[in-house]
């Protein structure tokens, strides 16, 4: 298993069932130039393997979420400048379909969540300005809404995370 590599910035993960033993990618980032590269993580053993098909273009600061046991999501991020574009990757086979619809305007250092099996969301970040923006993707069709709500304030570099599991 080959290191990470400490210079790569920008990565960032979704993680999925990938199988019966689950896995993990992280995908995109900086070294000398911008990266498309996806690496896959098994979870049974940490073994490192690097997908054929990496992003749809090289680019750095962007999000990513997983529907756990189907497909995971990387959104935006930049290229020379920021992105729209969601590359969707399916966990039993790995491979790489790009979302017609995207984001609702191309964003960078925005960050995602998911309830999986329902919806995955990407919000805030940077888009011409700092913005407050929540894009929800309905994993049944993958289509795009923008919560009326959005965050309670426009902000970037930001976390996100999720429970998906509360019981009631």
């Amino acid at each position: 298993m080959a290191p990470l590599g400490a210079a790569k910035v920008g990565l960032f993960a979704a993680a999925g069932a990938g199988g019966d033993t689950g896995a993990g990618y992280f995908g995109g980032g900086y070294t000398a130039g911008l990266v498309s590269t996806v690496d896959k993580f098994a979870f049974s053993d940490d073994s490192r393997s690097t997908l054929g098909t990496g992003l749809s273009s090289a680019r750095y600061y962007l999000a990513a979420m997983a529907n756990s046991g189907t497909a995971g999501y990387f959104g935006g991020g930049g290229t020379a400048s920021a992105v729209s574009t969601v590359d969707k990757f399916a966990f039993s086979d790995d491979s790489r379909s790009t979302l017609g619809t995207g984001l609702s305007a191309a964003t960078l250092y925005l960050a995602a969540m998911a309830n999986s099996g329902t919806a995955g969301y990407f919000g805030g970040g940077y888009a011409a300005t700092v913005v407050s923006t929540v894009d929800k993707f309905a994993f049944s069709d993958d289509s795009r809404s923008t919560l009326g709500t959005g965050l309670s304030s426009a902000r970037y570099y930001l976390a996100g995370m999720a429970n998906s599991e509360t019981l009631a």
